[in-house]
This record gives C-alpha cells, structure tokens and sequence, in this order.
C-alpha cells in the first residue's frame, strides 16, 4: 500500500479522505490487517472548534467534512475490533484513542452487548480506560459486577488505571439510588485510599448489598475513621455486612486494646447464622489472646454448639499454638474421650456414617479425633512439649473413647510429628495392641523420634522372658521394620 503524506499542496481533511478510501476498500477485501495500516496513517486533526470564533465558509465545509471522515474512520476501526483476528484487534486498540470522544459510543456498545465475544469486550474495556469521560466511568463501573469474572477485574484494573478522575466520578454516582450499588462495587474494587470518604458514606445505606460492599472494601484499609464503623456494623441486621464486620475486625489485632475486640466478638458466636459463628470462630483465632481462646472453649462446651462449628473452633484454637489454647483444647479432650458409650454401641468416623440414636457418639469421637491431629501439628517450639504430654497423658489413660484404631493411629502419628523422646515408652506399650494399622503407625512414629533408641529399647524388651504374646508380637514387626536397610 502507498503511503500518503501530507504536503503543502493537500490539507488535512483531503489527506484523510484518501486514506479512508484505501481503508474502504481494504474493509471491502476483508483485509482487516490492511484496514489497520490505513487507520494508522489518518492525519488526525487535533484542532478544537471553538464556536465563539468567526470562521468563514471555506473553513467551516472543511470542518464538517473532517468530521464525516472521522465518523467514518471510528466505524471502520470498529468493524477491525469486531471482525479481525487478535493481533488485528491490539493494533486498532492502539489507533480508536486517537479519533476521540467519538469512538466512546460505540465501545460502550460493544462492552454492554452480552451477546458479544469476550475478547471484543476485553478490547473495548481497555480502549475506555483511555478516556476520562462520566459515561466511560458509568459504563465501566456496571461491568465490576459482571458475571463474568475476568470482564470484572479487567473493568475494576481499568478503572484504577483512570485514578482520582474516576474515583470522583464514582463518588458522584454514589449519590444516584440507580446508580449507587454497581459505584460502590467499583470503588471496592479500586483499593485506594481515595476510595475511603466515599465509602464511609454509605456504610448505612438502606441497601444492605451497598452496605455489605463498603465494610468489606473499607475492611482492607487501616484508617483510623474505620474501627467504629466496623464496631457498629457488627449489630447490622443483614447476614452479610455482620460478616465482614468480623473478617474485618478478626485481623486487626492492634484494635483489640481500643475496643476489648473479644467482648465484641465473642457474642457474635452465638449468632442466629451459622456464617457469622463461623466468622467469628476464625476472628476469635486470629486474635491469639487469652481471652480468645477461653470464649472458644465456651462455645466447646455448649451441648448447642454445631458439630462443624466445635471442628472449626479446635482448628482456631490450634492455629493460635499459645499455652492457653493448648489448655482449652486439652479440657475439651479430657472432657470427650471420659465419656463412656452406651451399651452395644461403639464410635463411627464421621456424623454421617452412624444412626440418628448414635450421632452423638460419633460426634464425640470425631471432635477427639480432630483435637489430636491439631496437637500432633504444633509447630511452636515453645508448647511442643505441651502437646506432647497431652497426648501421652492420652494414651496412658484407659478412657473409652481411644478402644477405636483410627484414633490410636492419630496419636500415634502426632506423637512422631511431635519428636518429643518422652513418647518412646508409651508408643513401645501401643504395639500391645493386635492391629497391623497401628502398629505400623507406632512404627514409623518410633522412626521419626530415633531409629536407633528405639532398636535398642526393643531389642532389650525382646529379651525379657515375661512379655505378653501380644506385645512381644508388636515388638518384632516393629523390630523388622526398623532394620537398616
């Protein structure tokens, strides 16, 4: 293709008009690559006209036509963004900025269309981001919440890109009741603190979805304007927004001597939905405080509480790794693995392998169960001891939850994780127990405390004349597992 340059002897005007017939009949062809290379060479004029100005005949025919030509160039570029390949698309991307406030429409067009193809609108998204208009920031903004997840974050990176512009365009549209849920949803999604003042006010929107977005937004900054209103959010009467008062709150520990974080929380365990229990639970464990820890073994010891919510409390509770929650967690132990079964009935694995008569027992046995893995993952090296001796306290105590082989594996397996030497007897006195499971698992804690003690300390009790066949049993499959190799 010839290229055209402007000279003296041709205008602006005159120059596009020939370009944009090239760029005619490449549309013509299909050759969308074609296409582009015209578009890239349109002289585009960046004069402004100023209506408080004479201008004569001559001059105001060369405007209008400079306008039709740019008219058409917009609707052939479309054309490219619509039809043409990927490369095609990025290269006109590049281009549409240049031809002004006009392309705005048809853009907006393409983002809105549902039916269009997702990389069409990914363009237009990115395209828009170029200007700084109110309809752009309109158009962009009802695309944050779009199903489509990659739209979504493209339009909310897009919107950031734009910057303070955006953001006080967002804040105007706050102001609009049609247009105040997908502003607030943008705002969230932008993460500046531009986004703070906005936000605040719409933390008691009638909406609740309004009111939910902010707190959450507004929960990632540390803003001294924030702490009071997630406080009162915590009493909102929408699921939702009282969630993410307590995600909010659960990770803002330094909080916790301002507003006694606890006292808030706590109640919130209690809630008529089982999301905000659950939030709270984790709040509560992030805390890692004394106080926390105690309204978690409350809430263990209710016979209310759900059997997911007492799992996720012994999991809060274990990621705190303090002494007080290793307490807790021992008491609630103690307190389920005493408890003696009915006659005829015996520990299931889970609430949903056992009858409705025997639930509670396997409840029972499943809340032991998890205590145990959580103590046998303790990583603080200061309270390993301490989850040690629970669980060795455990195993030398005959309670009637432990007559069950998956919880002795738990122990057993924990007790190695542990590396706590005090282990070595009790695990040598489990391989008494005619199970090939746990014996082997009683082996291979044996490995991980000291191969070589542990030989030895068999080997010696092998040659003992009074061992019960049963653990003298034991001893020997552990014994041949811990051959050298």
């Amino acid at each position: 293709m010839k290229n055209i340059y402007l000279t003296p002897q041709n205008s602006s005007t005159e120059i596009m008009s020939n370009v944009l017939a090239q760029a005619q009949m490449a549309a013509n062809r299909q050759n969308w690559s074609e296409l582009v290379q015209c578009l890239q060479q349109l002289p585009v004029s960046r004069r402004k006209p100023d209506a408080r100005q004479q201008r004569n005949v001559g001059e105001q025919i060369e405007l209008l036509q400079e306008s039709e030509n740019l008219e058409l160039a917009v609707s052939l570029a479309i054309e490219v963004l619509v039809r043409g390949d990927f490369q095609d698309r990025w290269d006109v991307a590049k281009v549409l900025p240049n031809f002004g406030t006009r392309a705005i429409a048809p853009l907006i067009e393409i983002l809105e269309d549902e039916g269009a193809d997702p990389e069409q609108r990914w363009f237009a998204t990115r395209i828009l981001g170029k200007f700084d208009r109110p309809e752009v920031i309109l158009a962009l903004a009802k695309q944050v919440q779009n199903p489509d997840e990659e739209l979504s974050q493209i339009a909310a990176d897009t919107l950031a890109a734009v910057g303070p512009q955006a953001i006080d365009s967002l804040a105007n549209l706050l102001l609009l009741e049609d247009s105040r849920q997908f502003a607030t949803a943008a705002l969230a999604q932008i993460r500046r603190s531009e986004t703070i003042a906005p936000l605040l006010s719409v933390v008691r929107d009638p909406e609740a979805t309004v009111r939910a977005t902010a707190i959450e937004a507004l929960g990632s900054f540390h803003d001294s304007r924030i702490g009071l209103v997630l406080v009162a959010a915590l009493s909102d009467p929408a699921t939702a927004v009282r969630k993410e008062a307590v995600r909010a709150l659960g990770v803002r520990p330094y909080l916790d001597a301002e507003f006694d974080l606890v006292k808030l929380l706590a109640p919130l365990l209690w809630d008529i939905r089982l999301e905000v229990c659950s939030c709270a639970v984790s709040a509560l464990g992030r805390l890692k405080t004394d106080a926390a820890a105690t309204a978690l073994l409350e809430l263990l010891r209710s016979p209310a509480t759900p059997f997911p919510l007492q799992i996720e409390a012994i999991r809060a509770l274990g990621w705190m790794e303090t002494a007080t929650a290793l307490d807790c967690l021992k008491q609630i132990l103690i307190d389920r693995a005493s408890r003696e079964f009915p006659p005829g009935e015996s520990p299931g694995i889970t609430e949903l392998t056992v009858s409705k008569s025997s639930i509670g027992n396997s409840t029972k046995y499943t809340v032991c169960q998890e205590i145990v893995t959580v103590l046998g993952r303790v990583e603080k090296p200061e309270i390993k001891a301490q989850a040690a001796e629970i669980l060795i306290d455990l195993l030398e105590t005959d309670y009637p939850t432990l007559q069950d082989a998956a919880l002795e594996q738990s122990i057993a397996l924990g007790l190695g994780q542990l590396r706590d030497m005090r282990a070595l007897d009790p695990l040598i006195k489990l391989l008494a127990i005619p199970d090939n499971s746990i014996r082997l698992h009683c082996t291979a804690a044996l490995k991980q405390l000291s191969t070589v003690r542990a030989r030895q300390q068999l080997e010696n009790l092998a040659q003992q004349k009074n061992l019960k066949p049963e653990l003298k049993q034991g001893i020997a499959i552990a014994l041949q597992e811990l051959l050298p190799n």
